[in-house]
């Protein structure tokens, strides 16, 4: 006989938190694990819940208005002394957060949360494992012009779809050319906003002195050459989404301009003392680590958790390898004709490359092969010549090199996450891959069996 989960029969997992980008986050991403969850705005909100409805787990914001997610915690454990406790963090709550344990919290997470740390969390605590997902069971259908062929990409692709339908803010993150802005056609054009407007703005490509008035708009006569009144892009995005490219290149003094836009979704057009408000939702991207920023001075910390109620990590075309001759065909196709083919050398030296530039270097490159070889057959000279370079330069590996290379990473990422106490950010730093990299390669390693959890 087979069991028929309801709602009712579900384990309840409270998520207490003052953003609602956040609650609205991990409400989606846990229904769409067959979950059962109830939110809460406040510390206060959150016990008078706790008071009259049973929970399994709850999911407690650390920093939060009034009462803080310590304090919360402890008075949940005056109402049922068992409540699983999981508590989210910023980094510099984290030794707090790791002091709370002695008052009973089971474990913590660091922001910006990792959706796949999470759900094992969760399963973990309330012993869901076997909960249907969903999700999983949907196959994950791209856009036409959207190439993921990697297992890697399509993990990445698989959680935009999970955060498109709520409203939390995502911090998109990714070197250069790696197709950042892809994905954020992705998550609006999977959200409940695409019928709405998605504007575009690129932080590194408007002067400074003209990026206020880009975002907020301006009044006539509020600076020299301003002649008449201009809509800012925030007021063009009303009702859909607005796609801030390089976000690390703004000012401190327009970062806090911003941080009250996420907060509370007014803001002021240069040289007005209207108030105006928007209800655009906010994907924010850069090609540079944020954390290190803050740490220098650079980059206001509350607008990273903010803009980071979840982090995508787009990796490069170097950790997904797979992906690199279903991209060039679809670009060589693009630029040359269905006719178009490549010869067998120069399938080796598009696969042995390391593409510093990823997708957008490959992409140039079918560019220039498709105009040298006329539409006919792609011949190594079409390429650049660092492209053929690769080729020399990278003996193929005998699959004994290849075993032995795995076994070196494996152990290389166990010993790795021991030392860093299975902080899976601090450890994808130590080996120099992205997080993302190390979550499918940590889920990987747990299907195999190895220890890739902190001890229970």
């Amino acid at each position: 006989m087979i069991a028929h989960h309801t709602a009712a029969a579900l384990p309840r997992i409270l998520i207490v938190d003052d953003d609602p980008g956040q609650r609205s986050l991990l409400k989606t991403f846990l229904e769409s694990h067959g979950h059962h969850p109830l939110v809460a705005e406040s510390g206060e909100a959150a016990l008078k819940l706790l008071a009259t409805v049973p929970v399994s787990l709850m999911i407690s914001d650390v920093r939060m208005p009034g009462m803080t997610g310590l304090e919360t915690l402890r008075r949940a454990r005056e109402l049922n002394s068992t409540l699983p406790v999981l508590l989210v963090t910023a980094y510099a709550d984290i030794r707090e957060a790791v002091g709370a344990m002695r008052d009973g919290a089971v474990n913590y997470l660091s922001k910006p949360i990792d959706l796949d740390e999470l759900l094992h969390s969760v399963e973990q605590i309330t012993g869901s494992h076997d909960t249907p997902s969903p999700s999983v069971r949907t196959p994950l259908q791209l856009a036409a012009n959207v190439i993921a062929v990697s297992p890697l990409m399509r993990a990445v692709f698989h959680d935009a779809r999970l955060i498109a339908p709520s409203e939390s803010r995502v911090l998109i993150t990714g070197e250069s050319g790696v197709g950042k802005e892809v994905l954020a056609d992705a998550i609006h054009g999977w959200s409940p906003r695409v019928n709405g407007p998605l504007v575009k703005v690129n932080c590194a490509a408007i002067p400074e002195t003209l990026l206020e008035s880009e975002l907020f708009g301006h009044e006539k006569g509020a600076f020299t050459g301003a002649h008449q009144s201009r809509t800012g892009r925030f007021e063009e995005a009303d009702g859909g989404t607005i796609f801030l490219d390089e976000i690390s290149e703004m000012s401190p003094q327009l970062q806090a301009k911003l941080l009250r836009v996420t907060q509370e979704g007014r803001f002021r057009r240069v040289g007005s003392g209207k108030e105006l408000q928007t209800d655009a939702r906010i994907l924010a991207a850069t090609n540079r680590n944020l954390e290190v920023l803050i740490k220098e001075g650079r980059f206001r910390e509350d607008l990273f958790y903010r803009l980071a109620v979840v982090e995508l990590g787009v990796p490069p075309l170097r950790e997904r390898r797979e992906d690199i001759l279903p991209l060039a065909a679809h670009f060589i196709a693009q630029f040359g004709g269905d006719r178009t083919r490549f010869s067998p050398a120069v399938t080796e030296c598009l696969e042995r490359c390391v593409w510093p530039g990823n997708v957008r270097e490959l992409r140039n490159a079918m560019e220039r092969a498709a105009l040298l070889s006329r539409g006919g057959v792609v011949l190594p000279e079409h390429l650049p010549a660092r492209v053929r370079a690769a080729e020399a330069a990278q003996p193929a590996l005998t699959p004994t090199d290849a075993v032995r290379l795995e076994e070196i990473e494996r152990d290389a990422i166990l010993h790795a996450l021991k030392r860093h106490d299975y902080n899976r950010t601090e450890t994808a730093k130590t080996l120099a891959i992205s997080r993302r990299a190390l979550t499918y390669k940590v889920q990987r390693l747990r299907e195999l069996g190895f220890p890739v959890d902190p001890p229970v």
